[in-house]
């Protein structure tokens, strides 16, 4: 009896590199589902993206996503530039503030 090779199990793709991605994806159904955008309209701002992105892989995925999402609250007026530029730089602050291996988080004032 002969036997068989044994293939090796794939690993599963993950479809999130950092916690980010999946919080983002989130935010997009979530926003979608309560009415702030039809389905339609982020998938065309999405596919406008990600056809103007040069890296491959989760990481260009996703920021091709952020940027059609930062898009589409600005063109439906959920936010605005000034806003959005207002959030990053807190992040960013929160993030240089925050020891290594501890949540970030923002203080609301």
């Amino acid at each position: 009896m002969r036997s068989s090779p044994i293939s090796p199990v794939p690993e599963p793709q993950k479809p999130f590199d950092a916690p980010w991605q999946a919080e983002l994806f989130a935010l997009t159904v979530a926003l979608n589902e309560a009415g702030a955008f039809a389905w339609s309209e982020w998938t065309d701002a999405f596919a406008q993206r990600l056809k103007a992105t040069q890296g491959e892989g989760n990481a260009a995925y996703y920021e091709a996503w952020l940027k059609a999402f930062e898009s589409l609250l600005v063109a439906k007026g959920i936010a605005d530039h000034a806003q959005l530029e207002r959030l990053v730089a807190a992040w960013q602050d929160a993030a240089r503030q925050t020891p290594h291996g501890t949540p970030i988080t923002l203080d609301r004032p």
